[in-house]
């Protein structure tokens, strides 16, 4: 559709009542006609005319102080959305047209507890020598980049209340030992916005992770590029964190979740 028609079928009125119910559903304080107003730069007129439609379609309701928060018909949506959308579907979607390593694994994987379930694979011949992900395999969180990148988003209470009687056994020499020394990082992970497992789950093998948002924009997922250690170098590395970061930021946006002013993993 080329510009001019997509100005024409352009909806003023419905693109202002977005703007409301947005602007609505982000605001931690309840707002009246004239925070509206003033916000979206909207006449009051205006204003006034659009929150009772949306009220009338139960999409805002008007409170006893004249202020408005968001409706009944809204949930509706969300609900609807939430089943509509599949996390592991919409990641077997772009993983083709995403992957700019043609040597790396892809996987998805969602946390249980202390570990991670993998619910999506793309294994490559160079590293799945090393090891097989498989849907439905489960690995200890605290080694894995997306249990990492999964963890960074507890408190470190909550990641100690995770582990009370300490980590599981190692995996491999490099896997972390301690929660102590988990959290510290963890506090990286949260510093630079993505995760790594460096051989930790596998000897020869380097991961890197992310996390998949929902609505709520509470992780629901985690997605990892992983690679032969061989074959990381420092123009590789940088490409295999833009590309997770890449897939976990579409994934989310895909999720519902909203990416405005979100930092970390």
């Amino acid at each position: 559709m080329d510009p001019q028609t997509r100005k024409a079928k352009h909806v003023p009125a419905l693109e202002r009542g977005a703007r409301i119910l947005d602007l609505v559903a982000r605001s931690r304080s309840f707002l009246s006609l004239s925070d509206l107003s003033r916000e979206l730069k909207i006449a009051r007129s205006s204003v006034h005319t659009l929150c009772h439609t949306l009220i009338n379609l139960e999409l805002l309701i008007r409170r006893n102080d004249q202020t408005f928060q968001l409706g009944p018909h809204v949930m509706r949506w969300s609900n609807a959305f939430t089943l509509q959308s599949d996390v592991a579907t919409e990641f077997a979607s772009i993983w083709d047209q995403e992957t700019e390593l043609p040597g790396a694994t892809i996987t998805l994987t969602v946390l249980e507890g202390a570990e991670v379930v993998y619910i999506a694979a793309r294994n490559s011949e160079l590293s799945n020598t090393r090891i097989d992900f498989r849907t439905g395999m489960r690995l200890p969180a605290a080694f894995t980049a997306t249990g990492k990148a999964f963890l960074s988003h507890m408190s470190d209470f909550e990641v100690r209340r995770l582990y009370p009687e300490g980590l599981p056994p190692v995996r491999t020499p490099r896997s972390v030992q301690d929660v102590d020394d988990l959290l510290k990082e963890l506090q990286e992970v949260r510093r630079v916005g993505y995760s790594c497992d460096d051989e930790q789950v596998a000897e020869g093998i380097v991961c890197f992770g992310a996390t998949v948002l929902d609505s709520r924009n509470r992780p629901i997922a985690g997605v990892a590029v992983s690679l032969p250690n061989e074959a990381v170098n420092d123009s590789i590395q940088q490409k295999a964190i833009a590309n997770v970061k890449r897939i976990a930021t579409q994934l989310s946006h895909r999720m519902g979740a909203d990416l405005h002013g979100t930092v970390g993993p």
